[in-house]
């Protein structure tokens, strides 16, 4: 400390001041994310890994683009219409797991034994609610499932015959496990057997008009699971997260590596603790995870509209649509 004895030439004193600043070490501090009008927005994901432009055909890669198109349309007009972010977001997964295209509802992936198990979890981020489903095999849309979880139960995760026999109770359509047949996932089974590994799920998160955020998640899971396998997207906070103050998030990957992180959680406390924005956030946590070994991706929303959409794969099924902006839809690496 400068000692209290009395200068008789002030620019000395003040220089001594300066030099003493001069010496601490630099502090660098994240800025807050810059901060605008709120305005309603919505962001898709329909999964990342080994998405190439040699991999697609133009017939696929055309059919993607719809169903993604779609998925924010359908939600966007919701938000645009004064609804809620949590129908919204509910709209746009219904319309993913309704399509063989994706890993979750229809298109999901085979355990070890040739079976279908699926999981999902829905958030808002206004009262922190939260519900979520895992291990189900006859409920058509695993995430009106983890929304009545959330709504109608004192419970957040219901799995397997409880929550099926939830969804009964809850009017929700149960259909016979062949209903998650594909032949496309009944093949990716037999090669992953031989060689590869498969991972992915959908996932959406919007903010309203009242500027409350959702956000949810649905897989089939990994292909070729063990055990009963519960991955990240039916874990609140690993997966899945919502908190007015931050964001919303939805993840995509190697679920293992996303619960050891509390990934989905972690980029909304970078963000309420260290006052990073939602981008910066969020590939801070997508570099820590890829530090790991693992691969997948992530998308996530603020109050703003600002969106963020980091993956460590060649791809990720992606897009969003907010408030005076044209729609985006992106599946490489290099869009």
């Amino acid at each position: 400390m400068i000692s209290p004895i009395r200068f008789k030439n002030n620019f000395v004193f003040f220089a001594l001041v300066a030099l003493i600043i001069s010496c601490k070490p630099a502090q660098e501090k994240e800025m807050p994310a810059e901060k605008s009008e709120r305005k309603i927005a919505v962001v898709i994901h329909g999964g990342a890994g080994n998405i190439t432009r040699e991999g697609i055909d133009s017939i696929s890669e055309a059919a993607y683009r719809e169903r993604l198109n779609a998925a924010l349309d359908t939600a966007y007009s919701i938000l645009e219409s004064g609804g809620e972010s949590s129908q919204a977001v509910l709209a746009a997964i219904t319309l993913m797991e309704n399509s063989p295209l994706f890993n979750a509802g229809k298109g999901a992936v085979f355990t070890s034994t040739g079976e279908n198990e699926l999981d999902a979890s829905i958030m808002r981020g206004d009262d922190l609610n939260a519900g979520a489903v895992a291990g189900v095999k006859t409920i058509k849309n695993p995430i009106l499932a983890a929304y009545e979880v959330m709504l109608n139960s004192p419970h957040v995760m219901l799995v397997r015959g409880g929550a099926e026999e939830f969804a009964k109770e809850q009017g929700l359509e149960i259909v016979e496990p062949s209903y998650f047949y594909t032949e496309k996932r009944a093949g990716q089974l037999d090669r992953v057997k031989r060689l590869e590994k498969e991972h992915g799920t959908v996932g959406a998160v919007a903010v309203d008009q009242n500027g409350n955020i959702c956000a949810a998640t649905s897989t089939g899971g990994m292909t070729n699971k063990k055990w009963g396998r519960v991955g990240d997207s039916p874990i609140i906070g690993a997966g899945t997260y919502a908190n007015n103050k931050t964001c919303g998030f939805s993840g995509t990957g190697h679920g293992e590596y996303y619960i050891r992180v509390a990934a989905a959680h972690d980029v909304s406390a970078l963000m309420e603790y260290k006052g990073l924005s939602v981008l910066d956030a969020s590939q801070t946590v997508m570099n820590k995870i890829g530090d790991m070994g693992a691969t997948g991706g992530m998308i996530a929303l603020d109050q703003f509209g600002n969106v963020a959409m980091p993956f460590n794969t060649s791809g990720m099924f992606r897009g969003y649509k907010k408030a005076g902006e044209s729609v985006v839809v992106k599946l490489f690496g290099d869009e």
